[in-house]
């Protein structure tokens, strides 16, 4: 056990973090994901990797934590480095909390599926076994996540560039 949680304990918070945007959310979430997986070893297909079993937990956690809390997630700091550094404090917080706004309108599915790709950079193969769903429905909810944020960000006046987003 204590190898299990060495091993996967950050890769299982940073995911319940992207998804839920608050300290302790994602440390209450990661710790459910971690008792579930214990209850469940069992029913694990030794057969199959271990790491997209439990961050399957993880993500049923997270969108549970969600639907219970009756909101969307509220992303962490996505925008950590705005590549300009000419640009003032106060307009670099202005763009954070526009791109956490934009997030927090995602849906659930999409915003799992974007987070997977971009933040844990997981293949969408790999996604599409965490989220126990089509490689082709993985690859649609990462490009529609990426359109829709595009889109609000266009709306707010934050991004004046194309949507290309292949």
């Amino acid at each position: 056990m204590d190898q299990l949680l060495d091993r996967f304990r950050e890769r299982v918070y940073r995911l319940c973090l992207r998804m839920l945007g608050q300290h302790q959310d994602a440390e209450d979430m990661a710790q459910e994901t971690f008792v579930r997986a214990f209850r469940s070893l069992h029913t694990w297909d030794s057969g199959r990797e271990f790491e997209p079993w439990l961050l399957t937990i993880a993500g049923n956690r997270c969108r549970t934590h969600i639907t219970s809390r009756g909101r969307r997630p509220i992303p962490h700091e996505f925008v950590e480095d705005v590549a300009d550094k000419t640009i003032s404090w106060e307009e670099r917080n202005s763009i954070s909390e526009e791109v956490r706004l934009a997030f927090s309108r995602l849906k659930p599915h999409l915003h799992q599926a974007f987070t997977l790709f971009h933040e844990e950079q997981l293949s969408y193969q790999e996604i599409a076994s965490v989220m126990n769903c089509p490689l082709g429905t993985v690859k649609t909810w990462v490009y529609r996540a990426r359109r829709d944020l595009i889109e609000h960000l266009q709306k707010r006046g934050v991004y004046q560039g194309e949507q290309n987003i292949v």
